[in-house]
């Protein structure tokens, strides 16, 4: 079985560990479609992401822009259905020259800057260039115009020289609209889809971690604090599921966006594109560091995280010994420090991130103007469109937004790999030994422990050949100084522990060859620290269990428990936290009428009556004489005026039984019990 520190909380590995990822994906398994379609969906929507800036470009290039330029060749163009203007110059469609072609002619410094528009004979147009004849230049097939003096043209005739590029524009905004409606629905399926599986991932895990811990030895709680159970329940699952229903699909998006986004810079200009990868080096190389150094404050902020958490738990719980003792003060002290030092911790990791964001936040910004300055010289040249240059800054920041996520992206794995580790540490936890499957038909409650020997630790023993019978029906109690082992007997009774050497037999039959559930159902335990569960009074007699109201009340009246009809709600009173609003011998009594409604074949009493005045104690001990009869009872005694009655008296010392025998019996020995007994009375005389 493994063992683990105080400080379990803190396990951190690998930031990403592949085998861990491998078991996480099992509770993803029964819901693959859903997810899958969040993935198909994630595409779809990056995939309109992508095209948005695109739509851009053509509405700029196709429509906003003239769409013709001039080009100086000693031969006619083979692209852009060239009009001759003489003197070696041509009238091109941009939009039909290749980008290959364009660079080419940029590069020979054949292409003209400035843009033309291009009005065929005898269309309708043509009215507008009779009013305007001195804006507009014949050629062969028709007239142009330059961009410069179209702008002295009235706004009516500029609309009607437009109209093709009006109509283009409008399309373009219904499509770009329609891109946003469709983005905005497959959004909110995506994100409902996504959440759903997040929530049925979690319910799962929950599921199965809880009915893990039900199943798990009563001795890994003596050693697992509450607060770091409830923690695996509770934030560790959660913690997950924002991996699941944040980064693990954001990956998918931003992988597809990153690959997409440069596909289509390289389609539009391969150059302009590797001005803009020149800066991955150094995005890389920020990446890295900032990877390292917020590991290493995240590691140590839920290292003081972890330290805050048990103070604070300690303190609380213990919060009425520091105010009886006066220690306000240094406890004060005492969660400063730690206060302090998850505050430096914290300030460290704010720090890391304080820096990297605003360094990717410069390095995009610094990437848009490199597109600016590179891009625009090139658009001034001819060889880029205003179209394209308008999307690259759009794709430049849509490139860089994945690394801007980069830290809350590597912050939300590395705490969901370091939840998983600790959830998994819980689930690989071994389960109880159910032991076999015999039952005991007629079971009459003969209890023998034969040579046992037990160590919680090594060879550390606590009991040393302890042998010892309970008949049935009888009333058997065990006595000793503290640490004799007396608990401990009840608990390997119990099957809490196994036992190293040694039988423990009910009705001859070894504990270990019967199912667990039957042996403990055959069973009912009172101890001294009653626990009491939220709700009310009927519930907790009951405990969830197929008896009824009739039953419980008479189990009830029974033990004594008459003080709960007194109630102003009776049996529906509700039990605050752990019933601190019933007095201890309240408490007592409801514990007694549950193990009564539970009609147990042998009861067993834990200090049971220890921390119990002496007038309740008369009331409990009425109860008990009513509950033992006809049941195998073992008694564990502080108080030895409560066993003098019983059959047999065991007697331990240092793990061994070292006297055995009735009351008067043991008296008569003059031994450990007649010096126990004397003290007891002689400090009772005393007061």
């Amino acid at each position: 079985m493994s063992q683990h520190s105080a400080h379990d909380d803190e396990i951190m590995g690998k930031a990403f560990d592949l085998r861990l990822m491998r078991r996480l994906i099992h509770f993803l398994k029964p819901y693959w479609k859903i997810f899958s379609v969040c993935v198909l969906l994630i595409l779809v929507l990056t995939g309109i992401q992508t095209v948005l800036p695109y739509i851009t470009k053509i509405a700029i290039d196709d429509f906003l822009t003239l769409p013709w330029a001039v080009v100086t060749l000693d031969h006619s163009p083979s692209a852009g259905e060239p009009i001759p203007l003489g003197d070696g110059r041509y009238l091109v469609r941009i939009g039909d020259i290749s980008p290959d072609t364009r660079m080419k002619w940029e590069s020979a410094g054949a292409l003209s800057a400035k843009r033309y528009i291009f009005v065929t004979q005898g269309s309708p147009q043509e009215t507008v260039v009779d009013r305007n004849q001195q804006v507009f230049t014949a050629v062969p097939g028709g007239f142009f115009a330059s961009e410069d003096a179209l702008r002295a043209l009235p706004a009516t005739d500029t609309i009607t020289l437009r109209q093709g590029a009006v109509t283009g524009v409008i399309r373009l905004a219904i499509l770009f609209a329609i891109a946003l409606v469709v983005r905005f629905l497959f959004g909110v399926a995506q994100v409902y889809l996504l959440q759903l599986t997040g929530q049925k991932v979690m319910y799962d895990m929950r599921r199965q971690i809880f009915a893990h811990i039900l199943r798990l030895p009563l001795s890994y709680f003596d050693r697992t604090p509450v607060g770091r159970l409830v923690t695996r329940v509770t934030n560790d699952v959660a913690a997950i599921n924002e991996m699941f229903t944040s980064m693990l699909v954001n990956l998918f998006r931003d992988a597809f966006l990153i690959v997409a986004v440069m596909g289509i810079m390289f389609q539009m200009d391969w150059r302009v594109a590797l001005v803009i990868l020149a800066l991955f080096p150094f995005i890389v190389l920020a990446a890295f560091e900032f990877r390292r150094r917020v590991r290493s404050a995240y590691r140590e902020v839920r290292r003081q995280i972890a330290r805050l958490n048990a103070n604070l738990q300690e303190s609380i719980s213990g919060m009425r010994i520091i105010q009886l003792f006066v220690q306000e003060i240094k406890a004060n002290k005492r969660f400063g420090k730690i206060n302090v030092d998850k505050y430096r911790a914290s300030m460290r990791q704010l720090i890391t991130f304080a820096v990297f964001r605003p360094l990717m936040s410069f390095l995009s910004s610094f990437a848009v103007a490199l597109v600016i300055w590179y891009g625009g010289r090139n658009v001034l040249q001819g060889s880029l469109s205003l179209g394209a240059l308008t999307a690259f800054i759009q794709y430049v920041r849509m490139l860089f937004q994945p690394i801007l996520e980069l830290s809350q992206g590597y912050n939300v794995l590395q705490g969901a790999m370091a939840a998983s580790e600790r959830i998994f540490i819980l689930l690989d936890e071994p389960e109880e030994d159910r032991g076999g499957t015999g039952k005991i038909e007629n079971l009459h409650g003969k209890i023998e422990f034969r040579h046992v020997w037990f160590a919680y630790k090594g060879e550390d023993w606590v009991l040393k050949d302890v042998s010892f019978a309970a008949t049935p029906g009888s009333r058997v109690a065990i006595v000793g100084p503290t640490g004799s082992g007396k608990t401990t007997i009840i608990r390997l009774l119990l099957r809490m522990y196994q036992i190293q050497k040694g039988e423990i037999l009910l009705d001859g039959v070894p504990i270990e060859q019967l199912d667990l559930g039957f042996l403990r159902s055959r069973m009912a335990v009172v101890l001294q620290d009653v626990f009491l569960f939220s709700g009310d009074i009927m519930g907790n007699i009951r405990l969830w269990s197929q008896i009824s109201e009739e039953e419980a009340v008479e189990a009830a009246r029974f033990a004594n428990a008459g003080f709960v009809e007194s109630l102003p709600e009776g049996y529906k009173t509700e039990v605050k936290e752990r019933g601190v609003t019933l007095s201890v011998g309240e408490r007592q009594l409801l514990s007694f009428a549950r193990a009564v409604a539970f009609k147990p074949q042998i009861l067993v009493l834990d200090e049971a009556t220890a921390s119990i005045d002496s007038q309740t104690e008369d009331v409990i001990q009425r109860s008990l004489e009513k509950i033992m009869e006809n049941r195998t009872s073992i008694v564990i005694a502080h108080r030895l005026s409560t066993i003098r009655n019983s059959d047999k008296i065991i007697v331990l010392h240092n793990g061994k039984v070292v006297e055995e025998g009735t009351h008067a019996e043991l008296i008569a020995m003059h031994g450990l019990y007649a010096a126990l007994h004397a003290m007891q009375f002689a400090e009772a005389g005393a007061d």
